[in-house]
């Protein structure tokens, strides 16, 4: 029962947290602009080390199979 609420919990937790966002972005305008500057900055940053995390686990699976 515990684990069932410890769920819940984080779900909604995550469902104000977004909600919250959401609302600054709206209510300050160059708070969002802000926000879209870092999302399009990390975007490029995520790709990059899913990029190097895939090319690390090819030359393991290389190794793995001689």
């Amino acid at each position: 029962m515990a684990e069932i609420i410890n769920n819940l919990f984080k779900i909604v937790f995550g469902i104000v947290l977004v909600i919250a966002s959401i609302w600054f972005a709206i209510w300050k305008q160059d708070w969002g602009q802000a926000t879209l500057s870092l999302i399009k900055g990390g975007l490029v940053l995520l790709v990059i080390l899913i990029g190097a995390v895939l090319f690390l686990v090819g030359f393991s699976d290389l190794k793995n199979a001689e």
